[in-house]
This record gives C-alpha cells, sequence and structure tokens, in this order.
C-alpha cells in the first residue's frame, strides 16, 4: 500500500511520530515516478535535487519542533502553466522550451510557506488549449485506468499524476473544465474555485477572465486543504478578490439534511451516455438517503455556452499570446529577413496546430466588422447564462449533474474532429462562464472508466460545495478504487 493511500491528517501523524520522514516521502513519490510515469507520461520535468533539498530542510524543522505548514512535507506536482523559480516552465509548447521562470507564481509561493515539496512540472495541453492532452508538443498523457484512452485535458498530467500516486496532490489550471473533467476521466476529486478566490499571478494566461487554478487530489478532505492553502486576496492580481477565507475542513460535516439540489434536465438529457447518466441518478439516491431533496430545473442557455465559450477565450487567446512574439520569450526563429519574418517564423515553428486554430479564430472574432457579431454577442451569451445560474441558486443550495457526457475517451479517436472534442466539455464549460464554484468527485465506472460527478456552488460558497462533496464520499467507495498499473 502506498503512503499515498492515506489522508493527509494521517500522513502528518506518521511525520510526526516519526514513523516516517519527509525525505522517505519525497523518495516514495520519486520512486512511484520512476515505475509509471514510462507509461503515464505526466511529467515534463523533475525537481529531483531540488525536492531532495526541501525534504531535508522539513525534516531539520521537524526535529526542532518548529511549527509546521498545512501542507507539511507533502509532494505536489504543478501543472506546467504555473511559473516556478529556476524550475523549467513550457506550457507543453515549443516555444517556452528554454523558458526558465525568474520568480515564482503567487500559489507556488504559498504551497512553499505551506510547507509541501514540489517534485515537478506535469503535462498539459499546449497553452491549456485542449481536452485530452493529445495536443502537448512533448506526447501525449495516457490514463492510468486504461493506458490507451485519454487522461482528459487541459490538466491530464495533473490528474494522472494523482491517479496513479505518483504525488499526493497537484495543482491544475482550469478555464472551461480543465481541472475538472481529467479529474473525472482519471477517478480523482477536482476542484475548480470561484474565480477571483485564488491568485492568478504567475499562471501563464490562456484567457484571462476565464483562467483558475485550483486542487487535484485523491479525496475532498485533501482537496479542502490545499485551498485552504492557496486560497486568499493577493494584491498583484488585479482579478483578486478581496473576501474572507473560511475555514474549509470544518465545512466537512457530513451533514446535508434538508439541502436542496438542483438537476438540470440539459446535463442528463440527449448526448449525455446512458451508463453516465445512471451513475448521476445513483449518486443522487445517496444524497437522498442522507436527507437532501432534488429537483429538475432547466439551464436554458446551455446549448450556446460552448459557442460562446470558445469564441471568448479565442479572442483572449489572440491577445495574450501575442506576447511570444520570438523578441522577449522562448523560442527565436531570426534568419535575417527582418522584425515581421522574426515574427512570422518564430510563431510558425513555436505554436502547434490547436494554438494556431485559436489564435486565429479569435483574431478574426475581433477584427474590425466582426467584433459586434461575434465578441459583443458571446458576451451577452455569457450574460444569460450567469443569470440562469443566479435564477437557480435563489432557490436550491447546489446544482448537480455529470462532469463530462462520456468516460474517457481511446486516444487518437478524435484529434481530426476538433468540434467533437469541444463538446467534451459542454457540461464544465457553463460553470466557467458564470465563475463559480464546482468540484468533480468519482462517481461510479462506465465501461472499466472512472465516472465524475459534478457539484456546483454558488459563488464563494466553496464551503457548501466541499461539505456536499465530503457527504457523498464518505458514504460511497468510488474514490477508494486505484488503477492498477
Amino acid at each position: 500500500m502506498s503512503l499515498f493511500q492515506y489522508r493527509l491528517p494521517e500522513v502528518h501523524n506518521m511525520l510526526h511520530s516519526k514513523e516516517i520522514s519527509v525525505s522517505e516521502l519525497t523518495e516514495v513519490s520519486l520512486a512511484a515516478i520512476a515505475k509509471h510515469d514510462a507509461k503515464v507520461h505526466a511529467f515534463l520535468s523533475l525537481n529531483e535535487e531540488g525536492a531532495r533539498q526541501t525534504a531535508r530542510a522539513l525534516d531539520d524543522k521537524l526535529a526542532s519542533g518548529a511549527a509546521r505548514g498545512l501542507l507539511f512535507g507533502l509532494p505536489a506536482g504543478i501543472k506546467d502553466n504555473i511559473v516556478t523559480k529556476g524550475l523549467r516552465t513550457t506550457c507543453a509548447s515549443q516555444f517556452l522550451d528554454n523558458f526558465q521562470p525568474i520568480y515564482d507564481a503567487t500559489v507556488v509561493s504559498k504551497l512553499r510557506q505551506a510547507d509541501a515539496v514540489t517534485i515537478g512540472k506535469l503535462n498539459m495541453d499546449e497553452f491549456a488549449m485542449g481536452g485530452s492532452n493529445e495536443n502537448s508538443s512533448y506526447g501525449a498523457v495516457r490514463n492510468p485506468w486504461n493506458l490507451e484512452h485519454v487522461p482528459g485535458g487541459s490538466s491530464g498530467g495533473s490528474a494522472a499524476a494523482v491517479a496513479a500516486g505518483e504525488v499526493f496532490f497537484a495543482l491544475g489550471s482550469d478555464t472551461g473544465g480543465s481541472i475538472r473533467q481529467p479529474a473525472s476521466y482519471c477517478g480523482v476529486v477536482g476542484f475548480k474555485p470561484t474565480y477571483g478566490l485564488v491568485s492568478r499571478y504567475g499562471l501563464v494566461a490562456f484567457a484571462s477572465s476565464l483562467d483558475q487554478i485550483g486542487p487535484v487530489t485523491r479525496t475532498v478532505e485533501d482537496s479542502a486543504y490545499v485551498l485552504q492553502a492557496i486560497a486568499g486576496y493577493d494584491a498583484q492580481d488585479s482579478t483578486s478578490a478581496k473576501v474572507e477565507i473560511p475555514d474549509y475542513l470544518s465545512a466537512l460535516t457530513g451533514d446535508i439534511s434538508g439541502l436542496r439540489i438542483a438537476v438540470p434536465k440539459e446535463y442528463i438529457g440527449e448526448g449525455v451516455e446512458p451508463a453516465v447518466r445512471e451513475s448521476v441518478l445513483a449518486a443522487l439516491k445517496v444524497l437522498e438517503g442522507l436527507g437532501a431533496v432534488w429537483e429538475e430545473v432547466s439551464l436554458p442557455h446551455t446549448e450556446y455556452a460552448v459557442a460562446a465559450y470558445y469564441l471568448l477565450s479565442s479572442s483572449e487567446a489572440s491577445s495574450n499570446l501575442a506576447r511570444f512574439d520570438g523578441v522577449r520569450y522562448g523560442v527565436r526563429v531570426d534568419e535575417g529577413g527582418g522584425l515581421l519574418d522574426l515574427y512570422h517564423n518564430s510563431r510558425s515553428r513555436g505554436f502547434g496546430p490547436e494554438v494556431k486554430r485559436r489564435i486565429m479564430l479569435g483574431t478574426y472574432a475581433l477584427s474590425s466588422g466582426y467584433y459586434d457579431a461575434y465578441y459583443l454577442k458571446a458576451q451577452k451569451v455569457r450574460t444569460l447564462i450567469k443569470q440562469d445560474f443566479d435564477e437557480v441558486f435563489q432557490k436550491y443550495d447546489v446544482v448537480i449533474g455529470p462532469t463530462a457526457p462520456t468516460p474517457a475517451f481511446k486516444l487518437g479517436s478524435q484529434t481530426e474532429d476538433p468540434l467533437t472534442m469541444y463538446l467534451n466539455d459542454i457540461l464544465t464549460i457553463p460553470v466557467s462562464l458564470a465563475g463559480i464554484p464546482a468540484v468533480s468527485v468519482p462517481c461510479g465506472f462506465a465501461g472499466g472508466l472512472p465516472v465524475g460527478l459534478q457539484i456546483i456552488g454558488k459563488e464563494f460558497d466553496e464551503s457548501t460545495v466541499l461539505r456536499v462533496a465530503h457527504a457523498f464520499e464518505q458514504n460511497t467507495d468510488h474514490h477508494k478504487e486505484r488503477p492498477q498499473l
């Protein structure tokens, strides 16, 4: 049994009683990576010497009796679009193959303050653009439950690393479902906080009005610990929210008696695989047994969410990625033809096909004469989607449905059909457009692959989302299942 099968408080008790050391825990992580990662391919860079150095310092701290951080000694993986000082950060793109950040993202600094150990950087879709992790320019991640299937994306490396037992927890980023969908596909817990709750400072921007960093963990309790450590106002992020951070762990009471659940008919209707629908309906019965009540509702603008999302996110991407010009960052292809040739050659060779597709789509949507027809209209749709959720939350505490309409699909099965690929995010994108919190927790299996239950909450009401997820988890065994690698 891996040490990573234990709950966080159990690991901390073992450290405190000197049954294990932080150095030993770090070696468990590195050994698991050595054993499994040739098959899973979750890591792009390892921080072996840095991790061992940090572990030794934490062992000294433990021996001295000094106060310990919330995530003391826990090995963590960081998605490769979150900058880490002196540790290569590529965004899984050839454009940043040689990029060594000179500062830490705020979340990385917070993990250090919480005494976590950074093991390395995790694979992803290039610049977080993709839902299968097949867009990484360093090769696809594979799903630990079935190596012929995708792990989801774009935080596929984060979810696969936790599912494979390579790290205790990981950080991912979620723009349209990039934490929740891979968590669903890999049978782990993925939490997307309310927009503004966790600082984006140091997250390489894809779509700034949607991007959010969150934890990928094995259990809901671990997710609450990591969220507690990384949430909070940051003056270096202009979109950071000045809100009081509650004690998320105290929300894990197991009591959901009287809870009111809304189940959108659009989330369990056409396009949702029957086995996924059955898993969600079975989960609702579990919650009913705990005293909750649920009713079917409608979120009528759901069908427009995917189109609006790809217009908005691609427009923001075309602007954000303009900084990658061969002058300041990463790849520089200068063949002596002048400045315009430098731009053209650097961007042509540095970016992969999906990134180029979205830059072109976004540039077109923002161009003169088309702004009102596409970008402005998409913003109006976004407002309608947010209003749908606001109306439902006047009567209900949470919204529940599947995280994804199907379990993980086979590698290569959708790469030639980007529209079908985009539709895999149809149940996570509305939440991102509304900027509200949601978690994916394991709720069953279909064809031997995990199925995720999505629990959506009101703005800044992460506590209720965690409470419901924890109550469900503690009354089921899905989260105890582990892939055989």
